[in-house]
């Protein structure tokens, strides 16, 4: 019976690479999913449908697709309880790519969320990066224990800004092996504020050397947030293979828009209900719930 149940299993395998094979189309990082490597395949299948859509460069034209590319965020440190199950309801509503809270709520939204696509993402290291690397791991594996299937993780700044470059991506493959093991996607958080251009473009290489699956701009607690040109400087670093996140001051449709246009594949925002609704035509005044 094991050995027919194993056959059975196996058989099923083979139809769904197949067919992923047959229909090759891109994955929100921008990359050809016919060339996934089998974490990156494994991951797509894990997450389901929800990470999916379109292709960084093109224009979001509808409500649906806005909120694929949102990253529904609440990290204020005085975030009650109460708020952060306002912040799932609105997440299920609009059907955003996750919720990101910080690590203490990762367990009550994974509950709240149970059954929807919506993913739980978390932040590790945040909002300095100045954490051991050895503590950003466990507090991976923390988050994926609790439910997170995101890590946005803080890179080492004071390391890079010292050309440190061997800390840094040491500091990177830490929290990308521990989160790999779980299938969790890793966005690195370099805080472009903080950056010269070289800077930003170093940790973006040393990002994607150390396997991770986005390069993010900010933590939304620094000087300043996303622009449109860090986002295509990353893009144009990073290429295709790797996602680009804009977080920091992404307050409207427009906004969202320009940084889509500019390489975003995803977008950190706490207005993003004011987002997608003004991609629905419905006026609104609402104000954001966090840094973001």
């Amino acid at each position: 019976m094991n050995v027919e149940l194993e056959k059975l299993v196996e058989q099923i395998t083979d139809q769904i690479v197949a067919r992923l094979s047959a229909s090759r189309g891109y994955d929100l990082n921008g990359a050809d999913c016919g060339e996934c490597s089998p974490h990156s395949l494994a991951c797509a299948l894990n997450a389901g449908a929800s990470r999916i859509g379109l292709a960084w460069g093109q224009s979001a034209a509808t409500s649906a697709d806005v909120a694929k590319y949102i990253d529904h965020t609440l990290l204020k440190p005085e975030a009650s309880r109460d708020e952060i199950e306002k912040l799932c309801r609105e997440a299920r509503d609009f059907n955003f790519a996750s919720v990101c809270v910080n690590p203490t709520w990762v367990k009550e939204c994974a509950f709240a969320l149970h059954g929807s696509p919506v993913k739980v993402c978390t932040v590790v290291g945040f909002p300095l990066g100045a954490t051991l690397a050895d503590v950003k791991a466990y507090e991976t594996r923390r988050a994926i224990f609790d439910g997170a299937t995101e890590i946005d993780m803080v890179i080492n700044i004071g390391a890079l800004k010292s050309g440190d470059d061997a800390t840094v991506r040491r500091d990177i493959r830490a929290v990308v092996e521990a989160a790999h093991e779980a299938c969790a996607i890793v966005k690195v958080i370099i805080e472009t504020a903080l950056l010269t251009d070289e800077e930003k473009a170093r940790a973006c290489l040393l990002a994607k050397e150390a396997g991770a699956d986005f390069v993010k701009t900010s933590t939304g607690f620094s000087k300043g947030g996303a622009t449109v040109a860090d986002i295509e400087l990353m893009r144009r670093t990073v290429g295709s293979e790797v996602g680009v996140k804009a977080a920091g001051g992404v307050k409207d449709l427009a906004g969202a828009r320009e940084m889509i246009a500019a390489g975003a594949t995803r977008i950190g925002a706490s207005a993003g209900v004011k987002i997608v609704q003004e991609s629905q035509g419905v006026k609104t005044g609402a104000a954001s719930s966090g840094n973001y």
